[in-house]
């Protein structure tokens, strides 16, 4: 086998070399298409929070413009099982190559949409712009569905032996830094844009953006070919008719735990995203939530002073650097999880995380009460913790699935966990937040139960390590 060439002991004889992805194609295609996928996603995460509450929902107050601007965030969540269930069908049927630029496709031509879409402010557009965006918000959740679980089959179906969770990493990798990318470009127009310039047209950049990296991903998985255990799956005529009830009458048990086991990660990564970017950026006196009300022209109503809940009072550039300082650790510790999940396997090293995960919950009250170093130090810690579960994911849902019905069944419960666990957490987490008069100790009880489920999970299943991705075919 040459270097750097990925080649199966299923291969027909005389079969061209060249008909297989190369090490640094499968990297590159697996790695750009998440990037592409996440940064799409998260400028959406962030213009919710900083701007698509006044545009889309004026005529609001406050705390509704906020908890509306979270509802449409979660209508992705609610896509996403949906499209797993949509390109898990033609990933399986079809492959994984076409399956992949099908749904790359999708979530580009949404994002793009989504910074032309007029706004609620203009007239005649009161009711279309947030329906609008309710729909396009739904075709993102629809190509981010179908998208993760092919990136990551692609990785791991190509993977050298002993290398599988190492090259999982690789479609992880899209997560930090598509959001850094995403932060980074807003961080950069807040600094250059007046408040007027970022809320009239500035917010539109990042989304037009997309385009260009969408181009620079297609041509990239345009020049894939098949994987080589799909392609035995092909050859020996395995191919399920219908992968999703093949899926559920024969891999029911892996959907479940599979939905489990990434439920405390989804909490995780969105709390230390959205949630901390609310609760950081929120006025942490009545008196400056007031000024901000009077200086946006929508001075503050009785029922909205009543129901005010202080934050921690930081600038929106100041939170947002603090943030990708975060987001840093996550990468790192992204990568680093591969080479351990290799070594102590899959299960040991998440049951290990998510303890932490589970300390980690209780020390939210401490840290955000540290001033500026605690709060630095969170975000740190909470996106350590946040690559070193992520990371192995890459190569433990795939492994818990067939190879006929792979890309269904590690697709369908990555999307079910999404919706138990992150389309619901930035809102449970605001409410919780108002309902303990502003302090964060709800929140962090509410991320260490999550923990328990998902340790509860890890317990019951058994280690995938050692499995077989181009013989196990149910």
């Amino acid at each position: 086998m040459k270097a750097g060439t990925m080649s199966s002991t299923e291969t027909a004889p005389g079969e061209a070399v060249p008909q297989a992805n190369s090490r640094g194609r499968v990297i590159v295609a697996s790695l750009i298409g998440t990037t592409i996928e996440f940064y799409d996603f998260y400028v959406y995460a962030t213009a919710a929070v900083l701007v698509f509450p006044k545009l889309f929902f004026p005529n609001a107050d406050s705390a509704t413009q906020l908890l509306s601007s979270f509802a449409i965030f979660g209508v992705a969540f609610i896509a996403r099982p949906v499209g797993s269930i949509l390109f898990g069908h033609f990933g399986d049927k079809v492959g994984r190559k076409g399956t992949l630029v099908a749904s790359l496709l999708t979530m580009g031509i949404a994002t793009f949409l989504i910074g032309c879409l007029p706004t609620a402010q203009v007239p005649g557009w009161t009711f279309w712009a947030p329906a609008m965006l309710v729909l396009l918000r739904f075709a993102q959740g629809l190509a981010l569905g179908g998208e993760w679980s092919g990136a990551a089959l692609l990785a791991t179906e190509n993977a050298p032996k002993n290398k599988r969770a190492i090259y999982g990493t690789f479609p992880q990798m899209g997560a930090p830094i598509g959001f850094i990318i995403a932060n980074g470009l807003f961080l950069y127009l807040n600094l250059t844009l007046t408040t007027e310039q970022f809320s009239s047209w500035g917010w539109r950049l990042p989304f037009l953006a997309s385009a260009i990296m969408v181009i620079v991903g297609l041509y990239v998985r345009l020049k894939l070919v098949e994987t080589p255990a799909f392609q035995k799956v092909i050859d020996d005529g395995e191919v399920s008719k219908l992968p999703i009830g093949r899926v559920f009458k024969t891999s029911w048990r892996p959907l479940i735990l599979g939905t489990f086991i990434m439920l405390a990660t989804y909490v995780l990564f969105y709390l230390m995203t959205t949630f901390t970017l609310t609760f950081g950026t929120a006025p942490d006196t009545l008196e400056k939530a007031r000024a901000a009300a009077e200086k946006a022209g929508k001075p503050m109503s009785q029922s909205a002073i009543d129901a005010f809940v202080p934050g921690l009072g930081y600038g929106r550039n100041d939170f947002l650097i603090m943030l990708i300082v975060g987001v840093v650790f996550f990468g790192i510790f992204t990568l680093v999880a591969g080479p351990l999940a290799e070594k102590y396997g899959r299960r040991k090293t998440l049951l290990w995380v998510t303890a932490a995960i589970f300390l980690f919950g209780f020390t939210f009250v401490p840290f955000f009460a540290g001033g500026t170093v605690g709060v630095l130090a969170l975000l740190i810690v909470g996106f350590t913790l946040m690559g070193l579960t992520f990371g192995p994911m890459g190569a433990l849902l795939p492994e818990l699935f067939p190879t006929n019905v792979r890309y269904t069944g590690s697709a369908v419960s990555y999307n079910m966990s999404s919706i138990l666990g992150a389309a619901v957490a930035p809102f449970i987490a605001v409410a919780l937040w108002q309902s303990a008069g502003g302090s964060p100790v709800l929140v962090g009880v509410y991320l260490s139960s999550m923990a328990v489920l998902t340790l509860i999970a890890l317990f019951i299943m058994k280690e995938t390590k050692d499995e077989n991705l181009t013989a196990n075919v149910k």
